[in-house]
């Protein structure tokens, strides 16, 4: 691939000479308006380069944390409808972690032996172990980002048998008596009904003594 700097995003020839090689081209966004972007993108698709990496990025070193913008990420992405990614020039490695967790698919970092070294890269850069922190966690919440389908997971229904509340005698109930919301409450347990079917419940009569506690089941019900 190929990374152009946010200093030549309007580098309009070097854009047409790079778009040609017809591999990816990763864009720095830093101090661009969006229709700089715009125009940038369009060159480089116009040489029939479909392969672009957007990056949101703030050309400040360090960047400042109310300074980073990392929602303008997806605004990229929602614009441009391409890959997208971040370009990070904070200290520390929270930045980048929440980028991936927003949708990057991309993460610039610097990188130093020495940040006391002269020149503006330094201090915004990550030494060797820092390094290796950060790509841990992005590959901790790589994991966690899933498939996006929502469905319970197996170990989630095999919890679900305990957890979720079920309809139980809130006292002694007597043989005939009506069932309300002053003689049934809802606590944890293995069986019986759901608290979903409680509005259900209501007004039917007990078929037989229902001790406190005990779990409300559809045998001990009238209709």
């Amino acid at each position: 691939m190929i990374k152009v700097g946010s200093g030549d995003l309007t580098n309009y020839p070097l854009l047409n000479y790079t778009a040609k090689f017809k591999v990816p081209m990763v864009l720095s966004t830093g101090m661009a308006t969006m229709s700089e972007i715009d125009e940038a993108v369009r060159i480089v698709l116009n040489e029939k380069n479909d392969e672009i990496i957007l990056l949101q990025c703030t050309t400040e070193y360090p960047s400042d944390y109310e300074d980073i913008n990392l929602k303008a990420m997806l605004t990229l992405k929602e614009a441009f409808k391409t890959i997208v990614g971040f370009s990070d020039h904070s200290l520390g490695i929270e930045c980048a972690v929440a980028a991936v967790a927003l949708g990057a698919k991309y993460i610039e970092k610097h990188f130093t032996l020495d940040k006391n070294l002269p020149g503006p890269d330094h201090k915004a850069s990550l030494g060797p172990k820092e390094f290796k922190e950060m790509v841990k966690a992005i590959r901790k919440i790589e994991k966690t980002l899933g498939d996006g389908f929502k469905k319970p997971l197996s170990a989630e229904l095999q919890n679900k048998q305990v957890i979720v509340k079920r309809l139980v005698a809130m006292r002694d109930i007597k043989k005939g008596e009506i069932l309300n919301e002053n003689n049934i409450t809802s606590k944890r347990a293995s069986y019986g009904l759901e608290v979903k079917y409680f509005s259900i419940l209501i007004g039917h009569k007990a078929k037989k003594n229902i001790n406190k506690d005990d779990i409300i089941t559809l045998n001990l019900i009238k209709d």
